[in-house]
């Protein structure tokens, strides 16, 4: 990716010497950049979620036979999950086997 314009926020990025002994260590200091916003968009309520702690849930629950495939890729999950609910998880494959052809990559979880 090529940049065509400035960013629009500052990031920051600096390097320290640390210690008094030879040889001198290097501490890297890097803001983790990414893009968080995708096509796909699974929500929770905005107008309540973040205030009852409650939101979407993704529950996938089959025998544990192999017999289900899940695969969210690219997509954006906002307001989700479930406080103080034990397995209500934003994305959650309950017992569904060994997963061979099931997968969650390259998501965005707000």
């Amino acid at each position: 990716m090529v940049l065509d314009s400035p960013l629009e926020f500052r990031h920051y990025a600096e390097d320290y010497e640390v210690g008094t002994q030879e040889p001198r260590e290097f501490i890297s200091m890097r803001a983790e950049v990414g893009v968080l916003t995708r096509n796909v968009v699974f929500q929770g309520n905005p107008d309540t979620s973040i205030d009852t702690e409650y939101g979407a849930a993704i529950f996938m629950h089959s025998p544990g036979d192999d017999s289900l495939t899940f695969r969210a890729s690219d997509c954006e999950f906002r307001h989700v999950g479930q406080a103080f609910k034990l397995g209500r998880y934003a994305l959650h494959m309950h017992m569904i086997g060994a997963v061979h052809t099931s997968y969650i990559k390259n998501n965005a979880v707000n």
